[in-house]
């Protein structure tokens, strides 16, 4: 059985993700599900859903760590919060094996280094997104917020861990390694991009060279490297253009349709588009390089986030994603 820690108390919308949790649990015959909060609440909601209560166990937990707290105090006073029991469980249970969190980013980063530790030889964990491409597939944006300032070691070290989430999740024997820069000759760039770029190519990955950001879904790369101030701006503007491109399409079409009968159809396809960028279909940003799987998702995501979610945790498990990293550590001398 596959135990993962299922934090939905500190999400925006509580009720909506204790649905989905309960529908995970259907979905997924050999995972058992712990969730931290108030008992109270999460069985009054639980109680309203049709599932397998013995592969759901809650873990009481009174408090919730907000997106306004500073997380690194809000970690030591707030010891019954949510986040704190879940990923204390996580580091203390050699059973449970992931954790899934709806909290503050700043709360689970903080905790996931602090309290489930770091893989020994990375230096920093990161946040990864999996984004569409055109095709259909996906490219994973590493890292996309959680280390604004970066040394070219961690760079290198986040082309692994990318590398290792697009094997064990999507299954791509050999993922196309990228880092983000102005331009793809090999003359281009900053110290630091230059640098890692230096060093990215003498890791364990198939490193392709620069990517310019206009084509980072353009389906030619698997793995996209940058710090996280540079992949959050990136990350942020292609949300904003998907979300510009789809509106002012639509507009145009209601200007230039005379009948009722095309929008429809036109208001359908625009929507499956959008789909691909919609965090509550597509999971959340991974925060990989600590000792257990751990994914972020949105805090206003859904009840049809957990079912995602926890599907790509458990592949992430059974691929045994952080023996493989540890293991190309070893081999490095790290």
């Amino acid at each position: 059985m596959i135990k993962i820690v299922v934090d939905v108390f500190s999400g925006d919308n509580p009720a909506d993700l204790i649905k989905g949790t309960a529908d995970a649990v259907g979905a997924y015959p050999d995972v058992k599900i712990v969730m931290p909060g108030d008992p109270g609440l999460l069985e009054a909601e639980l109680g309203k859903y049709s599932f397998d209560r013995d592969r759901l166990e809650i873990l009481p937990a009174k408090e919730i760590i907000g997106n306004n707290e500073v997380p690194t105090v809000a970690m030591r006073q707030k010891k019954d919060s949510s986040i704190v029991r879940g990923m204390t469980l996580l580091k203390t249970d050699p059973e449970a094996q992931g954790m899934i969190s709806a909290g503050s980013t700043g709360a689970v980063l903080c905790c996931g280094i602090f309290i489930v530790g770091r893989i020994r030889g990375i230096d920093r964990p990161a946040l990864a997104p999996l984004l569409p491409t055109a095709g259909g597939g996906h490219v994973c944006l590493i890292d996309c917020g959680a280390n604004a300032d970066c040394r070219p070691q961690y760079l290198a070290q986040f082309s692994l861990l990318g590398t290792s989430v697009m094997k064990s999740v999507y299954g791509i024997e050999n993922p196309r390694v990228a880092i983000v820069n102005v331009g793809e000759e090999d003359h281009k760039g900053n110290a630091l991009v230059t640098e890692a770029t230096a060093l990215i190519k003498r890791m364990p990955v198939n490193f392709v060279g620069n990517m310019e950001a206009r084509e980072a879904l353009s389906g030619n790369y698997d793995v996209l490297v940058c710090d996280g101030f540079v992949g959050n701006v990136l990350l942020k503007s292609i949300e904003g253009t998907a979300r510009l491109v789809s509106d002012g399409i639509l507009a145009r079409l209601g200007t230039l349709v005379q009948t009722g009968e095309v929008m429809p159809i036109a208001e359908r396809a625009v929507a499956d588009v959008m789909e691909n960028f919609d965090y509550n279909s597509n999971g959340g940003a991974w925060l990989l390089g600590c000792n257990k799987p751990i994914l972020k998702i949105h805090g206003a995501a859904n009840a049809r986030t957990l079912p995602n979610a926890v599907g790509l945790v458990r592949s992430m498990i059974l691929a045994d994603m952080v023996g493989g990293i540890t293991a190309k550590l070893k081999e490095l001398g790290k």
